[in-house]
């Protein structure tokens, strides 16, 4: 070998050893490493669990907000009131709007990525097609009075009123459905839907199963959802001591 080939050789072998090399020296991106903007994710795996999780659960279901994973509340919600919800939030609940143009961080990209997404995961082609479902929203007035009775006759073996528990037969009922602290994070939109639905990921019945043979009409979800709404205290929580003349508590 002369001194030219030699010196063409190592010349070559520096080359790949720099080229290999540079990969690993810090601070240097591997191709495809770039971060991406906030605003261009349209994943909607990391969409979802980045804006969603938290309240409506990991999978969609076993979080304190409405299970999206539900098959029956996918089929009585449609694609714009979904997209409303997720864009503007919703008034009376802690849903908060999530658009950039109601002053959340989405794009009307990414929020038709979770719209899609949603119905791809969770829903049912023609899940309830042909059952009676009272619709999901309704411009029916509702009657609080009548609503009483359709408690009693379809929740009260499940939910009791007022905020003290219930021992039925060695079986004790905790969840108050006329708490002041549940009624105030909770729209009756959000009542209506849960009602018909149900929360089987909870284990509370649809609109057809919380009295067997005999499901809820439109009216009587209507009327129970008015009553519920009647039973909200103007200042929810803890009650406060009476004030005196002289601003100080006093005892009741």
């Amino acid at each position: 070998m002369n001194a030219r080939q030699f010196l063409s050789g190592a010349f070559l072998l520096a080359s790949l050893v720099l080229t290999a090399g540079c990969e690993r020296f810090p601070g240097y991106p591997h191709p495809g490493s770039e971060a991406m903007r906030p605003d261009e994710v349209t994943d909607f795996s990391r969409l979802y669990s980045q804006n969603c999780s938290a309240c409506h659960g990991a999978d969609g279901q076993y979080g304190p907000a409405i299970a999206l994973a539900n098959p029956e509340y996918q089929a009585i919600v449609d694609d714009n009131t979904l997209r409303s919800v997720i864009a503007n939030g919703e008034q009376g609940t802690l849903m908060p709007a999530f658009a950039q143009s109601a002053g959340g961080m989405l794009t009307d990209a990414q929020i038709d990525a979770l719209v899609k997404g949603l119905r791809q995961r969770w829903a049912r082609s023609g899940y309830l097609q042909g059952a009676d479902v009272p619709p999901y929203k309704t411009d029916k007035q509702g009657d609080a009075a009548h609503g009483q009775q359709v408690f009693q006759a379809y929740c009260s073996r499940c939910h009791v009123t007022g905020t003290q528990p219930l021992n039925t037969g060695g079986k004790t009922k905790t969840s108050s459905i006329t708490d002041g602290s549940y009624l105030a994070l909770i729209s009756d939109q959000s009542l209506r839907a849960i009602i018909i639905a149900g929360r089987p990921d909870l284990g509370h019945p649809d609109w057809r199963n919380a009295q067997p043979g005999h499901a809820m009409s439109d009216q009587e979800v209507t009327d129970l959802v008015a009553w519920m709404a009647s039973q909200r205290q103007q200042t929810p929580g803890q009650p406060y001591p009476a004030q005196d003349e002289t601003g100080r508590g006093k005892k009741l």
